[in-house]
């Protein structure tokens, strides 16, 4: 790309510093500039339309340009712009977006407290673990297990909390009060010849093991997203949340049900602890229960883990915490604005009515030769590419996703996978033009290769 002195472009290099980027090579390349968006589809400065496969960062659930998202933040800002949520004070927004969640929750719970961000709010749970275990006198009782390749954010307890090495290495993390559990991903971590039913045997062992060596006196609680996203769309066996839950149960150990990415509708039902079978003490949501059109998340949490915090912040006197746009005005109104657009157009319906045609597409787009498998639940999914044989040639999954970008399809790569996550509104038509950019993309590759 030729990069013209003074375009936006060259002014982003010059001025801003991103995220997830090698920053030198940033230095050099720039990155493509998107202008506007529809639907399912991003416009970039050039006017080349693309579809969206990973719905922004998994997160866009009602495409771009809702104008309700849109008249609902307006109305707001003329209403009450901002306001805070501490020293006894409140709004509207924020209180019926919490009062929603409540009863759209999977499980009983009691609370929601709100924050701006998934690593937020993961790191804000992880200091109400910590706060509620000296609130039962449990002074000793402060480790958290993550599991490898999880992802729960990038603050320093959050990205402590996260299993892998991209988000660790240079950054002085893990702290040590972090540790992590198998991953379970059958296809990555199996052994030659072991069975799914084996596998899952296995990493449970692990987990239980992991207690007892660490002493289960010394273990507050366990977090896991219930499909993780970002470590490559890791579709969990069958009967392994149902034996996690067993195992926290044996030991007294919390579970923090990390929904970030599968909250509000991605696997066929409102929360992926639903598709499961997980129980929850917390809930921790964000991305698309504003469809990201204003930063927000939200703890939900149940009485029993709620009601310890209470009663310390009763005995020293305050929660001490707290941030400036927690519950804002705009962000609650937006939120709530979003999930009752959810709800009337049914598009938790609408991906348990298209998950059948999402996944066989992509089980056919798996049988390319430069494809090892796929795999998926709902919308969220993932074609595993097989690696060059020459170490030198680069990353082969970076190669399909930057083919697929020429083709006018935006995904991402993620280790040796190209994984999708289009917004909750997609038709059967886009998932068709969708996997047919990928096909296309697939050919060009192999091709060069040939």
């Amino acid at each position: 790309m030729t990069i013209m002195p003074n375009s936006v472009e060259a002014r982003d290099i010059a001025y801003q510093m991103h995220p997830m980027v090698n920053l030198r090579k940033y230095e050099k390349s720039g990155g493509l500039v998107i202008e506007s968006g529809d639907g399912i589809y991003v416009t970039d400065n050039t006017g080349k339309r693309y579809i969206e496969g990973l719905a922004g960062l998994w997160s866009v659930a009602l495409g771009f340009g809702e104008k309700r998202l849109v008249e609902a933040a307006k109305a707001q800002m003329e209403k009450l712009p901002y306001y805070h949520s501490f020293a006894y004070k409140t709004h509207g927004p924020s209180v019926d977006l919490a009062e929603m969640l409540i009863k759209l929750a999977p499980v009983p719970m009691s609370k929601v407290h709100f924050t701006s961000s998934g690593s937020e709010a993961n790191d804000l749970a992880c200091k109400m673990v910590w706060y509620r275990s000296n609130a039962l006198g449990k002074k000793d009782k402060k480790k958290i297990i993550g599991r490898i390749k999880g992802y729960h954010g990038v603050t320093i307890a959050s990205g402590s909390i996260t299993g892998l090495p991209r988000n660790h290495e240079s950054f002085d993390l893990p702290l040590d009060r972090m540790i992590h559990t198998s991953c379970p991903s059958y296809v990555h971590f199996a052994l030659d010849g072991e069975s799914e039913a084996d596998f899952t045997k296995r990493i449970l062992n692990d987990l239980e093991e992991l207690i007892l060596k660490e002493g289960p006196e010394t273990i507050a609680a366990f977090w896991g997203e219930p499909v993780m996203g970002a470590g490559g769309v890791l579709v969990p066996p069958d009967d392994y949340w149902a034996g996690v839950q067993e195992i926290l149960k044996k030991y007294d150990i919390l579970l923090v049900a990390d929904e970030v990415i599968c909250g509000f509708g991605r696997t066929g039902k409102m929360f992926a602890c639903e598709t499961l079978g997980i129980e929850p003490d917390v809930l921790v949501v964000s991305k698309q229960i504003s469809s990201s059109y204003m930063p927000l998340s939200a703890i939900i949490m149940n009485d029993r883990f709620y009601q310890p915090i209470a009663d310390e912040s009763d005995r020293i006197g305050v929660f001490g915490h707290g941030f400036t746009a927690s519950g804002h005005p705009v962000a609650t109104a937006v939120g709530l604005e979003n999930l009752k657009i959810i709800q009337e157009r049914d598009l938790v319906g609408n991906v348990a009515r298209l998950e059948e045609k999402f996944l066989h597409g992509l089980a056919a787009l798996a049988e390319h030769p430069l494809v090892h498998s796929s795999r998926g639940i709902g919308l969220l999914g993932a074609l595993e590419i097989n690696p060059w044989a020459d170490a030198n040639a680069g990353d082969a999954a970076a190669a399909v996703a930057a083919e697929c970008q020429n083709e006018g399809l935006i995904i991402r790569n993620i280790g040796e996978a190209i994984c999708f996550c289009p917004p909750l509104i997609i038709t059967a038509e886009q998932i068709d033009d969708m996997f047919g950019a990928v096909s296309r993309a697939l050919a060009t590759v192999q091709a060069t290769r040939a």
